[in-house]
């Protein structure tokens, strides 16, 4: 029961079943913030941005 805009990449469950690692995509960070508020009286959520190697890469290409 998400947004239909937010890509979901994949799933994992951890093998003691205490939580789930989902890998999600989206351009407007305000339906991931949605998604969470909908859900935040039955699911606590720590969100991790990151990028891909090559686009990390590139944006800190000459600030090294």
């Amino acid at each position: 029961m998400k947004p239909e805009e937010l890509l979901v990449h994949h799933s994992w469950i951890a093998a003691d079943m205490s939580r789930c690692f989902l890998l999600v995509e989206t351009d407007d960070v305000t339906l991931l913030q949605r998604w969470v508020i909908e859900w935040a009286d039955l699911v606590e959520f720590e969100i991790v941005p990151v990028a891909a190697n090559k686009d990390m890469v590139e944006a800190l290409s000459g600030h090294l």
